[in-house]
């Protein structure tokens, strides 16, 4: 139970650190939601009127934006999304965040080429019944790596550990059951 549930006041400070540990779990389950392929964890952390815009690939409402991106994704073998420096402020409940974002694309074989962009999410987030969601979330693009993939290398290098995937046969299902699957 929240202390503001047992009638005891939380101190601002507080509540900031609060919301910011909230808005960093809600992006970091974005990207997991993008890595694993889970669209319904995807869809379920923004709001119903939210606006996502990924430039001229997408713009457009959430519900568009989960329904695009299977078209786009499939089209990798392995993503991995990674967010380092990020920058909340908070007024009340409304935020605003600056990500930056890297993020790695494998395609399939013939020949397998490796992306690696970098750059920033701009997002706008809302609380709406003590949850916080996107309200509208923006990329901008910094920089663009591609090169061909070294399929031999992962051989190499995998000393036995299992193979990550892009679905529910992930290892991540089977040996973090606390995280489950939404879709």
């Amino acid at each position: 139970m929240r202390p503001e549930e047992l009638g005891t006041p939380i101190m601002p400070a507080v509540q900031e650190l609060l919301d910011k540990q909230a808005l960093v779990e809600l992006v970091l389950c974005y990207c997991r939601g993008i890595d694993r392929r889970d669209y319904a964890l995807v869809r379920s952390l923004y709001h119903d009127d939210a606006i996502d815009d990924h430039g001229h690939m997408f713009y457009g409402t959430a519900e568009d934006y989960v329904a695009w991106l299977p078209s786009i994704l499939n089209g990798f073998e392995c993503t991995v999304h990674s967010l380092s420096n990020m920058l909340f402020r908070i007024d009340g409940d409304r935020a605003e965040g600056e990500l930056y974002a890297t993020a790695y694309h494998r395609t399939p074989p013939s020949p397998s080429r490796e992306i690696v962009v970098g750059g920033r999410y701009l997002d706008q987030y809302t609380r709406r019944d003590g949850v916080w969601k996107f309200q509208h979330r923006s990329l901008v693009l910094d920089w663009c790596r591609v090169s061909e993939a070294d399929l031999a290398a992962y051989q190499d290098l995998s000393v036995g550990a299992p193979t990550g995937s892009a679905g529910a046969s992930d290892p991540s299902y089977r040996l973090l059951t606390l995280f489950g699957r939404v879709g």
